[in-house]
C-alpha cells in the first residue's frame, strides 16, 4: 500500500511540473516589464515605425550598411545569428530582403508587415537583370517591394507593428495604440498633401530613374515610365539612346531620382528638356532627420514640379 501511495504522489508531482512547464512555454512570447523587446528589421521604414510606436519598450536594430540597398543586401553569419536571437523580426514582405528565404529563422518571431494587403501587391513586369556599377548585377522580378511609398499601405505596415508589439508587451497596449494613432495622422497627412500636389498634373508624363516607385505611381495614378539609372553613375551612350527613344512617345519634362544625380547627368538631361528632382524612397537611414521629415522633404521637391507646370 505504501508503495502504491508513493507512486501516486510521484505521479501527481510530475504532472504539476509538466503543467508548469507548459504554462511557461505558452507565455514565452510575452516580454516582462523589466526589459526592452529586441527587434530586428529589414529596412529603415520599419525601424522608424517600431521605434516611434514602441519607444523605450523596444530596442530596434537595423544592421544594413548606410551605403547599401537593404532590399539586396545580404548579412554575414554573425548578423544572421543576431536576427535569429532577436525577440522579433519585422519583415517588409513582397519579396523584400530575399536573404530571409535562404536561412533558418524561427517563424514564431517573424512578422510580415504587408501580410494584410497581399491583394494590393504589384507584380513586376520587368524580369531582366541589369548591372549597377561595382555593386554588381541584380534583377527586378517577382513583386514590387517599396510598399511604404503608398502612405496608406505604410499605415497598414505600422498597424502590423503596433499589433505585434501589443501582443508581446500587453501592459503597454494603450500607449502603443496612442502612438500609432499619431503616426497614422502624420502618414495620412502626407498622403493628402501628395494628392494635392500631384492631382493637378498627374497626367503629365514623367520618368522615374529607377523602377522602385510602383506603389507611389499606383496611388497617385501618374503617367510614368521607368529607366534603370543610378544617381552616382554616368549613363552610358546606350542608356542615353534608350532615354531619347522613350521620350519620343513619352515627352517627360521631369525625371524623379532616388538621390542627387551627378552634375554631368543633370546637364545632359537639360539638353533633352528634362529637369531632375529627388524623391528619396527612404529604404535606408536618411543622412539627417527621420522618415517623416524625409517624406516632407520629398513633398517640397515635388512642389517645384507643380509650380513650374
Amino acid at each position: 500500500m505504501k508503495r502504491v501511495f508513493y507512486a501516486g504522489c510521484c505521479l501527481v508531482i510530475l504532472l504539476v511540473l509538466l503543467s508548469g512547464c507548459g504554462g511557461e512555454n505558452e507565455k514565452s512570447d510575452v516580454v516582462s516589464d523589466s526589459r526592452a523587446l529586441s527587434v530586428y528589421v529589414v529596412n529603415y521604414p520599419l525601424k522608424y515605425f517600431a521605434e516611434r510606436i514602441g519607444e523605450d519598450r523596444v530596442e530596434v536594430k537595423f544592421p544594413a550598411p548606410a551605403d547599401d540597398d537593404p532590399a539586396y543586401w545580404s548579412p554575414d553569419p554573425d548578423v544572421i545569428a543576431a536576427y535569429q536571437e532577436a525577440d522579433l523580426v519585422l519583415l517588409n514582405g513582397a519579396d523584400y530582403a530575399k536573404w530571409i528565404n535562404k536561412v533558418s529563422m524561427p517563424s514564431s518571431k517573424m512578422v510580415d508587415t504587408s501580410g494584410s494587403f497581399t491583394d494590393r501587391l504589384i507584380e513586376l513586369e520587368d524580369q531582366t537583370t541589369h548591372s549597377h556599377g561595382p555593386k554588381g548585377a541584380h534583377a527586378h522580378h517577382g513583386w514590387a517591394f517599396t510598399t511604404w511609398l503608398d502612405p496608406t499601405l505604410a499605415v497598414e505596415q505600422a498597424r502590423a507593428v503596433k499589433d505585434v508589439l501589443s501582443a508581446k508587451i500587453p501592459g503597454s497596449k494603450i500607449e502603443f495604440a496612442n502612438r500609432f494613432a499619431e503616426l497614422e495622422k502624420d502618414l495620412l497627412k502626407i498622403d493628402k498633401q501628395l494628392k494635392g500636389i500631384l492631382s493637378t498634373g498627374s497626367q503629365h508624363p514623367i520618368v522615374f530613374s529607377h523602377p522602385v516607385y510602383q506603389y507611389f505611381d499606383a496611388r497617385y495614378k501618374l503617367n510614368s515610365k521607368s529607366v534603370h539609372w543610378e544617381p552616382d553613375e554616368t549613363p552610358t551612350e546606350a542608356m542615353w539612346a534608350e532615354l531619347k527613344e522613350l521620350l519620343t512617345g513619352h515627352p517627360a519634362q521631369w525625371m524623379i531620382w532616388e538621390g542627387d544625380p551627378t552634375a554631368e547627368t543633370v546637364a545632359g538631361l537639360k539638353k533633352l528638356g528634362v529637369d531632375s528632382v529627388v524623391f528619396d524612397p527612404c529604404g535606408n537611414t536618411p543622412p539627417s532627420g527621420d522618415f517623416i521629415s524625409a517624406m516632407r522633404g520629398n513633398l517640397g521637391n515635388l512642389q517645384v514640379i507643380n509650380n513650374e507646370r
